[in-house]
């Protein structure tokens, strides 16, 4: 099932190009239906907070200067629910970076409440998936004590365009094309630490609650946008999401 939020709000579900309208994200549908081309979709989520993993894929880790620093545990930080944006919408470009990065990534939307799940039933408290963009001002995210400022500003994480409720996160293709050429193309399966290991982990600490997001690292190839371009995250099973930088 796929899971879609649009206009105002509105959540549904997605057949073909036939928008189920919905009591809720996956409740009852009302009898209302709409095309997918005559609505604005919005992130299909509505997090109290994002939990993201720094260093989950190795060539990630090599390209950023430290190859030898592959992490023993996840090393989580937080984006604030200010940065969402949605499928198609233009991003400013900030004033205060020189150096804004994409990073293509899996994106874990909650479905339950979770707190001291183990490894083994954490998927069962999974909403389903979509696509993440991690914008970073990697100059700084260098410079200042805290990443508040390099990851959470206003459209700094593009979701979407849904929730794909019947995938596999185990091995999947992730892939980012800047301006239509290939920049990233990696495999969930690479990660060090897979969706249910981050999952208990984070939950041992911090209760999540429906419709938290977890981020679940980005794979190699990361690099500078620039006004005027458009950046696309494909995951596969799931499909694509597509924002412009002004």
């Amino acid at each position: 099932m796929r899971i879609v939020r649009f206009g105002r709000g509105t959540w549904g579900t997605l057949d073909g190009d036939e928008i189920r309208v919905t009591r809720g994200p996956g409740g009852g549908t009302t009898g209302r239906t709409f095309r997918l081309g005559e609505v604005r979709l919005l992130p299909p989520a509505r997090p109290t907070k994002i939990v993201c993993v720094g260093r989950n894929y190795r060539e990630h880790i090599r390209e950023m200067g430290h190859p030898d620093e592959a992490p023993a545990e996840p090393g989580l930080f937080l984006k604030a629910p200010n940065a969402l944006a949605a499928p198609g919408e233009t991003i400013p470009y900030p004033p205060f970076t020189h150096s804004l990065h994409y990073e293509g990534e899996l994106a874990v939307v909650i479905g339950r409440r979770m707190k001291a799940v183990p490894e083994r039933e954490a998927l069962d408290y999974v909403l389903g998936y979509t696509c993440a963009l991690d914008l970073t001002a990697r100059d700084r995210q260098k410079t200042d004590l805290q990443w508040v400022r390099a990851k959470s500003a206003d459209g700094f994480l593009p979701l979407g365009p849904w929730v794909e409720t019947d995938l596999d996160p185990r091995a999947l293709s992730i892939r980012t094309h800047v301006n239509g050429e290939l920049r990233q193309h990696g495999q969930t399966a690479d990660m060090i630490f897979p969706v249910p290991h981050l999952l208990a982990y984070t939950s041992a600490f911090m209760t999540l609650v429906p419709g938290d997001v977890v981020l679940t690292g980005t794979p190699s190839g990361v690099g500078e946008l620039h006004r005027g371009d458009t950046v696309e995250v494909a995951v596969e099973g799931i499909g694509s999401l597509a924002v412009r930088i002004a």
